[in-house]
């Protein structure tokens, strides 16, 4: 009886082994500059290349394009540098700015380095994972390389453990935020959450100020705040020309500024992601017509 039973557990003891995550990882992490982490398999997944707008061809960001790069140079460097959080308006070009910047770090007299070479390595999260920060902190906290976690489109709607789990990282908590890993992240929201929701917040409160400060204070724990706002007609007609030179489509100045506008026009709006959407329709059908 005793050891049948003493078989059942072992075979139960088995399956959960089976279930249970396999230990974070480092294999692998000499093989890329970029990764997207998978915390079902406690892995790093390479990814050989990054789809990103080279940083130089971005406009209307001058000022946020320097400051990035200069913080992630410093990072680079092992100098002091500070989590970012790239805020504002939609398509205004806050994701393609963290990549370039990536890329343009790793870059050796102009040319991207050999994989697995760059001085800084890029770790994408995605927002339902940051739960799991701790355990790739510990994990990155091991190696050598130097990293930049960076988690695109991020907001709550409410403080989840998710939202805590981000907070005690920029904090530092009891261990510190490893010397070896920064984090980046974007987000549509200035203070990460639904302003109606800070708001309702501010309004039930017994202390107003004290409800108001607490839902914007993981917001502070960014270093940098860089803002991206609405794109004006004469920022969004540099944006298409910049992208026409690159790609030298044969186009008058007149023609492309009327086709770009009447693009826009069709979208709703202007942004850099509609300026770029237009030259890849515009050189499509250029090159259809050659």
């Amino acid at each position: 009886m005793v050891t049948a039973s003493l078989s059942v557990l072992e075979r139960i003891a088995s399956a959960l082994e089976r279930l249970s995550p396999p230990p974070p990882s480092l294999e692998g992490v000499d093989l890329a500059d970029a990764f997207v982490w998978l915390p079902e398999r406690g892995r790093l997944l390479p990814v050989a290349h990054v789809a990103h707008v080279p940083a130089t061809l971005l406009q209307g960001v001058d000022s946020q394009r320097q400051t990035l790069m200069d913080n992630t140079e410093h990072f680079a460097r092992g100098l002091p540098a500070n989590n970012a959080m790239l805020w504002g308006s939609r398509g205004m070009g806050k994701s393609s700015l963290v990549k370039g910047a990536h890329a343009l770090v790793n870059q050796v007299d102009g040319k991207p380095c050999a994989p697995g070479k760059g001085r800084v390595a890029l770790v994408e999260i995605q927002r339902e994972d940051l739960a799991t920060l701790p355990d790739l902190l510990a994990m990155l906290r091991q190696s050598p390389r130097r990293f930049i976690l960076f988690c695109d489109d991020l907001s709550f709607e409410k403080e989840d453990r998710d939202y805590k789990a981000l907070k005690s990282v920029l904090d530092g908590g009891i261990a510190g935020r490893p010397e070896n890993v920064l984090f980046y992240a974007t987000s549509n929201r200035r203070h990460l959450m639904p302003r109606e929701m800070i708001e309702n917040e501010r309004a039930t409160a017994i202390n107003p100020s004290e409800a108001t400060e607490e839902k914007v204070s993981l917001s502070d724990r960014f270093g940098l705040w860089l803002g991206f706002h609405a794109c004006p007609q004469d920022v969004f007609l540099d944006m298409v020309r910049t992208y026409a030179r690159e790609r030298a489509l044969p186009l008058s100045d007149e023609d492309l500024a009327a086709r770009a506008n009447a693009w826009a026009i069709t979208r709703g709006g202007r942004s850099g992601r509609v300026a770029f959407q237009f030259i890849e329709d515009l050189t499509a059908e250029l090159a259809s017509s050659r």
